[in-house]
């Protein structure tokens, strides 16, 4: 595939003006739940595609604000004192990023285990699903883009949806039915043959049915289902460039000298870094051309990115998997989609804010709830559960953590369940035991045997019956930890007293010393 830049604009102005269109009240929604101005959600989504989808390498990643911050950023608005202050410790939050980046730390992405990463992926799709029946209902007490279990009205996810069922609102319902209906049909082989179907998505034409369906609704004899307000998207106005120039705010030079600055800078970076690094490998594997983006380069352009945010009055920025998913399922093939959907999101707040208030929530709501689906396919949970419970357990486990916490505790659990049942796995993939026959033992030791395999040794050899013949074979082994090495000795040592013989196969290029056959 053609990747140069403006290689594939049929596929990508249509993702990206359908990003643009999700992440709008994406945008909003975090900035009202980070307890900062409207504004700053949008100008995070504009710098996230201009900025930081120039300078990435991932051809498919969207950055912009995100959920998984808005508590901390609540947080540390508060113990600051001023949205100013807190805007000095995003940009210097910028600062440190960049220098992990220069300084190669994005390597830490790779060792994330994948089953988490899918579980994480399953989990948002799970999220959104859940997160979005009450707007698809009408139901729009909680914030749009909320990742959390617990949410800010009181209410958690389930008695969310729970209440939504006793208060459904009948157009918001109709819209995002006809909707889901639309995009199902989009999703349908005799539609995919279709041309033309690339350069109009089905989210789109979702988005359209709804502004159109509402504006009937309005001036029929069914006006009393008309949606307004909390209904609807709301991106800030302004009357003048004047009052337009006051939506932007600045740091605070002045807090320099603050120690709590830059306490809340090193969180931000660290925080943030995590979950851009977990994004661009789940976006990685969701690629279909299977491109790996570099992950350095990556935190160099987060950096970049967060201090242009922190400068000019935006919400820290990270990598964020719905807008991503949305960007590969509406059909976006290379960065032009995340850079146009910045460029849209900047012209909209500038030129034509009315018209897109007049988009409603249901609708978005719908087109979301398919993005969630993507995510979370039965085939997925399928496909982990036939590998085994090394791989499945793990990835149901994130999932359940995600759900019932939020995004950053669950994955922190993912990962400990992941790195144990890793740590588990290599523990006997090290060592190896074989029963041949006549009592005699054959014990390989692969090419790097660690000290975490002493455990599982020690136990073998101590279960050794009478009377046996073990034969360590080392002729594959690289390296062998001296833990190791002295627990073979310690048995060689002991082994004649309960007549055992052993015998060993020494290693043609290890740090294992030549053993002499007892």
């Amino acid at each position: 595939m053609k990747e140069y830049f403006g290689s594939n604009l049929k596929n990508d102005l249509p993702a990206g003006l359908v990003v643009s269109l999700v992440a709008l009240p994406l945008c909003l929604g975090i900035a009202l739940a980070s307890g900062a101005p409207a504004f700053s959600g949008i100008l995070a989504g504009i710098v996230g595609g201009l900025v930081i989808g120039l300078i990435s390498g991932s051809q498919l990643s969207v950055s912009g604000p995100a959920a998984g911050l808005a508590v901390i950023v609540l947080n540390s608005i508060e113990s600051l004192g001023a949205f100013e202050s807190f805007l000095l410790a995003v940009f210097i939050a910028g600062i440190i990023q960049f220098i992990l980046g220069a300084l190669k730390a994005g390597i830490i992405g790779h060792f994330f285990p994948s089953s988490v990463i899918k579980g994480m992926l399953a989990a948002i799709g799970l999220i959104l699903i859940l997160k979005q029946i009450p707007h698809a209902l009408g139901d729009d007490q909680d914030y749009e883009g909320d990742e959390s279990f617990l949410q800010p009205d009181g209410q958690n996810t389930f008695t969310e949806i729970a209440l939504a069922f006793q208060n459904i609102d009948t157009g918001a319902l109709m819209i995002s039915i006809i909707a889901l209906i639309i995009l199902i049909f989009w999703e349908q082989p005799i539609m995919k043959k279709q041309r033309w179907t690339s350069v109009l998505p089905g989210a789109l034409v979702a988005v359209i049915w709804g502004v159109i369906a509402n504006a009937v609704l309005y001036k029929s004899y069914f006006s009393d289902y008309f949606l307004t307000g909390k209904h609807m998207v709301s991106l800030p106005v302004s009357d003048s460039i004047d009052e337009f120039v006051g939506f932007f705010t600045f740091p605070d030079w002045s807090q320099l000298g603050n120690p709590e600055i830059y306490v809340t800078a090193v969180t931000i970076a660290i925080i943030a870094s995590l979950e851009t690094l977990l994004s661009l490998d789940a976006v990685d594997k969701l690629d279909p051309y299977k491109r790996i983006a570099p992950a350095n380069r990556e935190l160099t352009a987060q950096g970049i990115g967060n201090m242009i945010s922190g400068l000019i009055g935006g919400l820290p920025i990270t990598a964020v998997i719905v807008r991503s998913t949305a960007n590969i399922s509406s059909g976006g093939k290379t960065k032009v989609s995340a850079v146009f959907h910045g460029f849209l999101l900047a012209i909209s707040v500038v030129f034509f804010p009315d018209v897109l208030n007049m988009i409603p929530k249901a609708a978005l709501a719908a087109v979301l709830l398919v993005v969630g689906y993507k995510l979370a396919k039965p085939a997925l949970f399928k496909d982990l559960y036939a590998k085994g419970k090394d791989q499945f357990l793990p990835f149901i486990i994130t999932i359940a953590a995600i759900l019932m916490t939020d995004l950053l505790i669950g994955i922190t659990v993912g990962i400990v369940v992941g790195l144990y049942f890793v740590i588990k796995s290599n523990l006997h993939q090290a060592i190896t035991v074989q029963e041949s026959g006549d009592n005699k033992y054959l014990i390989t030791l692969e090419k790097d045997v660690s000290f975490l395999n002493k455990a599982f040794l020690r136990k073998t050899l101590r279960n050794m019956p009478e009377g046996s013949h073990v034969i360590f074979d080392e002729t594959e082994s690289i390296f062998v930890d001296n833990d190791i090495l002295e627990t073979i000795e310690d048995f060689k040592a002991t082994a004649i007293n309960n007549q055992i013989t052993v015998e060993i196969k020494p290693a043609k290029n290890s740090n294992s010393p030549q053993f002499a056959d007892v």
